[in-house]
């Protein structure tokens, strides 16, 4: 299994990490991420949507659009399409809905990511960035975390205002952020079982900024280019006017010297 392109010491595989997230605390996780897009896909509508994820499960099952495209990023995976998020195989201005579901984590060049997502998202597309937060309890617990290369916390969290920031430089706008997941990052027992719906959780009712992860969901925008119309002169419009006071009223009517 190929290594992320991540910066990091002995970095894990796509299969480290693909296997933490079919551990019960990864499937906690994903089950929450799931419900958050199970409410903002069905109100994206359009002809194609491209996932771009870590792992294999798909996120869109609630999406009405119907030509659906999971890119694998390891060459050993079935799929439609194998490619690089760094040059994705696709036309500009192609996609309705782009998901990317955790690569700013594991992989580097993240601005090169961004760009080419935004390359291929049509105007007033939408893109949605799952991503794990550091101003969490799992943030704080990672320093220590990462010098056992423990998976998720061998990645990269990046903060998502900076984030936003890019998606701001590239003509996005923010229309919504959703944070999950309050609990500690504890793999046992409590996390086994049935995923708690998130309309009925902590997210749902105040959607604090400090979840474990977060799904932001940003819109493209581009200008528009505005005509230019000629400035007339009323010498043009209307022949040489000269001003003469009025005899009457005081007034000052106009004359043609040529009456």
């Amino acid at each position: 299994m190929n290594r992320p392109n991540f910066f990091a010491v002995n970095p894990p595989t796509l299969g480290d990490i693909r296997a933490w997230f079919g551990t019960p605390i990864g499937q906690q996780v994903l089950g929450e991420q799931q419900a958050v897009m199970d409410q903002l896909l069905p109100e994206y509508f359009g002809y194609h949507l491209l996932q771009l994820s870590i792992q294999n499960a798909p996120l869109h099952g609630e999406s009405p659009i119907h030509h659906k495209i999971d890119m694998c990023l390891d060459a050993g995976d079935p799929g439609q399409f194998h490619g690089k998020a760094t040059a994705l195989p696709f036309e500009n201005d192609s996609m309705d809905v782009v998901i990317l579901h955790h690569l700013f984590d594991f992989y580097d060049s993240q601005q090169l990511m961004l760009k080419e997502a935004a390359r291929v998202t049509i105007p007033m597309g939408r893109v949605l960035i799952v991503g794990f937060n550091p101003m969490s309890l799992w943030g704080l617990a990672r320093p220590v975390a990462r010098l056992r290369r423990n998976v998720p916390w061998a990645g990269s969290f990046l903060r998502a205002g900076r984030l936003m920031d890019w998606l701001n430089l590239l003509d996005f706008r923010i229309d919504r952020i959703h944070y999950n997941t309050y609990g500690l990052p504890l793999n046992r027992k409590p996390f086994v079982g049935a995923v708690s719906d998130y309309s009925q959780g902590l997210s749902r009712r105040s959607n604090l900024p400090f979840g474990a992860s977060y799904v932001i969901s940003a819109r493209k925008h581009v200008g528009a280019m505005t005509p230019m119309r000629p400035r007339w002169k009323p010498s043009r419009a209307l022949g040489n006017l000269t001003v003469v006071p009025g005899r009457a009223t005081g007034r000052n009517v106009s004359r043609n010297p040529r009456d």
